[in-house]
């Protein structure tokens, strides 16, 4: 009796810091790294977050950029880093999804890190040239099949989303369409425009100002449901493509083995954030609609993306190197 005793004043006296670290947490600067150069969409994305984010806290996040190596030294730094709660990163669909699917990495993008939550995600749109003779889906697949000497599709880089995404549509459909890498989404969606290559599956906030200016036409957008941005356009799950629902997402995520009661304030306030009308307008200018999940639910995500693009990259041989 006296040793259950002194081994349960033993937990308790353990337990008090850890409570109480949870509670008067944050009492410093969150560090909060993004693994990508300053500017453009994603940076846009943490910014704008975090700021909010600082005032639910009550502390302020400091956003340090980390590129290079398509996110992996964000990564490597993030799940180094001292499981606290000060040090958080912006973990999206390469870092956690299509990456480590498609090449080995030095890090695990299950077991090295802390799901906190989602903050949102914009879909991809099936965007052709205008001189290509289809307005829907189904006839861009038959002209496909009919013409596919002539028909080739450039993507972001080997192995990115869009690239991925593309390779499920032609899985899906048997459509013969040749794939031509660039570094960048810019570079080949100029070449769209320009007719060097006929379809791609952009991102929506990099595609939609060429598709209202009419420089390129949308036949579908990725997701469960219809993009405000783009009433009429139809998403793939309802042509029939079930599953079909790539997302260029983020989310925020930190090392493994975060207490449990930081996560849950960490993501309580996240979501309060999430919640506000004026955050969805900012974020409007990504294409991006807020997202707010669980831990859990976030986590779970990250398993099934990444499971989703590994399969498809052992099914269509898509293998990269480091």
């Amino acid at each position: 009796m006296k040793r259950r005793y002194l081994l349960q004043a033993a937990s308790a006296a353990i337990a008090l810091p850890r409570l109480a670290f949870a509670q008067t947490y944050p009492t410093r600067p969150i560090r909060y790294i993004v693994p990508v150069a300053a500017g453009g969409g994603n940076d846009m994305i943490a910014r704008v977050v975090t700021e909010r984010w600082g005032k639910a806290l009550g502390q302020t996040f400091v956003v340090d950029n980390q590129s290079g190596g398509g996110g992996v030294i964000a990564c490597q730094t993030t799940a180094r880093a001292a499981p606290d709660g000060y040090t958080l990163m912006q973990g999206y669909v390469a870092t956690h999804g299509t990456t480590p699917a498609t090449r080995r990495v030095t890090y695990d993008a299950i077991k090295d890190f802390t799901p906190i939550g989602m903050i949102g995600a914009t879909p991809n749109v099936l965007a052709v040239n205008v001189n290509v003779p289809a307005k829907t889906v189904k006839e861009f697949v038959d002209y496909a099949k009919r013409d596919s000497e002539k028909l080739s599709y450039g993507s972001a880089g080997a192995g990115s989303l869009t690239h991925l995404t593309m390779e499920l549509f032609k899985q899906e459909t048997g459509a013969p369409i040749v794939h031509v890498p660039y570094r960048g989404i810019a570079p080949a969606i100029n070449d769209l425009l320009g007719g060097q290559t006929q379809a791609m599956f952009p991102g929506l906030a990099a595609a939609l100002p060429h598709l209202r200016a009419g420089r390129m036409r949308a036949l579908a957008v990725t997701g469960k449901e219809r993009s405000p941005q783009l009433k009429d356009v139809p998403t793939m799950e309802e042509l029939g493509f079930k599953g079909f629902d790539a997302m260029q997402w983020y989310g925020s995520v930190g090392p493994a083995g975060i207490p449990a009661d930081i996560v849950r304030r960490l993501n309580e306030t996240q979501v309060s954030v999430l919640k506000a009308p004026d955050l969805a307008e900012k974020l409007a200018g990504e294409a991006v609609e807020p997202w707010p999940m669980t831990p859990e639910e976030f986590g779970q995500y990250i398993r099934s993306e990444i499971a989703r693009w590994t399969a498809l990259a052992k099914a269509r041989n898509i293998q990269l190197e480091e």
